[in-house]
């Protein structure tokens, strides 16, 4: 085990003194704050945070660990990951980038390979990775096509239960919505969701029947008693407007159960009265945004020889203004769909600031991997720095934000209720076996 920059004493009761904290992250702690910054020393014992105090008021006897103004994060929460995709690129490659070519290759795998062996092999090696750059919560979608929904979603129950103490876990059915009216297999995802204790999904199209496919989404699950989490509007298609037709149904319905809606990419491309209303209707009807920047930046407006003319993320400071809650996560990871990624939320931090130009100022920019993420998933105790929560922290040598942005923050560590981990990443030739090398 290395750790890192800095050696946190091993004992029951000590401080993490001299610490920087992004203050988006802090409850119940109040310091003079410079960029969305606070000083603060933090009280670790018997692996709960027992206090945060200003510079210099920890009890002297305590064990010290001098951050020297070095950042402490609260661990992650990473709201939108594909976890049964991740890292078939190697075996079933994107052929062109492209959000048809990733359907394809998409499809080609999951027939071809996703066996039980296979889908936790690589989900294993997905919470690993995850684990180790410090996330503790994840929502992933599977692929809910029968029989991949059964195969999958037991899978799932298997890695939740055996990751419970490390990783908190959610899943989501993700299947196109006109395959509701197979009653029969309609009824069967939803017993396997419900006996799961996960969410219903699904990809919203534009069609004539979108409206009748909403009103029966919504009434089933308020019928259930499960939330709503649904990939929507991830095209450049000014004409997509299914994100519109999700609030009025949720309006329509008056389903008070959580609604979340990812990408909603179509959105930026449309103009300023048709946003303006859309925006508008999101914060009336409750509905949470989860923008996925590195996947979006990477499929939407991709054109063969052609340069991207967009970035291809929704509108997320709109909708921020508006009150919606709104998030950004890692999406896929080393598939058709995104050929890159490792599930690091610094990683997706990062880029969503230069991406999504959450900088100038960055004052609570750090809320969109950490609080906005865990309360809109229902973890309020997760993502937060305060008193009486578990000791869950990440250290980080940067002390300012321009430090922190500049470097993928490798020497980290991670605390665990109060431990240090060992943050070795998963060596990828351990997937050669399913994947090939």
């Amino acid at each position: 085990m290395t750790y890192s920059f800095i050696s946190p004493p091993n004992a029951g009761r000590f401080v993490l003194s001299n610490a920087t904290l992004p203050a988006a992250a802090v409850t119940g702690y109040q310091g003079p704050v410079v960029e969305g910054l606070v000083r603060a020393d933090i009280v670790i014992a018997d692996g709960i945070i027992a206090g945060v105090l200003p510079p210099g008021e920890a009890p002297v006897e305590l064990a010290k660990s001098d951050l020297k103004e070095g950042m402490v994060w609260p661990c992650f929460a990473d709201m939108h990951t594909h976890l049964d995709k991740g890292h078939i690129w190697p075996r079933n490659a994107n052929p062109d980038g492209t959000f048809p070519g990733a359907l394809e290759a998409v499809r080609a795998d999951r027939e071809a390979h996703w066996s039980a062996a296979d889908v936790k092999k690589r989900m294993e090696f997905s919470l690993r990775s995850a684990y180790a750059h410090g996330t503790s919560l994840i929502r992933t979608h599977l692929d809910s096509l029968a029989p991949q929904h059964r195969i999958s979603f037991e899978v799932f129950a298997e890695m939740r239960e055996a990751w419970k103490d490390r990783i908190a876990l959610q899943a989501v059915a993700l299947f196109p919505m006109e395959n509701m009216a197979d009653a029969a297999y309609f009824a069967d995802l939803v017993a396997v969701v419900r006996e799961t204790g996960g969410l219903i999904g699904g990809v919203t199209r534009m069609s004539a029947a979108l409206d009748s496919q909403l009103d029966m989404l919504f009434r089933t699950a308020a019928d259930t008693g499960l939330d709503v989490d649904l990939h929507v509007d991830e095209t450049d298609d000014p004409a997509a407007e299914t994100l519109k037709a999700i609030t009025q149904a949720v309006l329509r319905n008056r389903f008070d159960g959580k609604v979340t809606a990812g990408h909603c990419c179509s959105l930026a491309r449309q103009d300023e009265e048709t946003t303006k209303r859309t925006v508008d209707l999101v914060a009336e009807a409750g509905i949470a945004i989860v923008s996925l920047p590195m996947c979006n930046m990477y499929l939407q407006d991709r054109y063969c020889g052609r340069t991207p003319r967009w970035r291809g993320v929704t509108l997320f400071k709109e909708l921020a203004a508006a009150g919606v809650a709104t998030a950004v996560a890692s999406d896929n990871t080393r598939d058709p769909f995104y050929a890159y990624g490792d599930l690091d939320p610094v990683e997706v931090f990062r880029e969503a600031v230069r991406i999504l130009h959450l900088d100038h100022p960055l004052d609570t920019a750090a809320r969109v991997v950490t609080t906005s993420p865990a309360d809109i998933l229902g973890r309020p105790d997760v993502g937060r720095i305060a008193v009486g929560a578990s000791a869950d922290l990440v250290l980080f040598s940067a002390r300012r934000w321009s430090e922190f942005l500049s470097r993928p923050q490798s020497d980290r560590v991670v605390l665990r209720r109060g431990k240090v981990i060992d943050r070795s990443l998963p060596d990828y030739r351990e997937l050669d076996s399913v994947i090939g090398a």
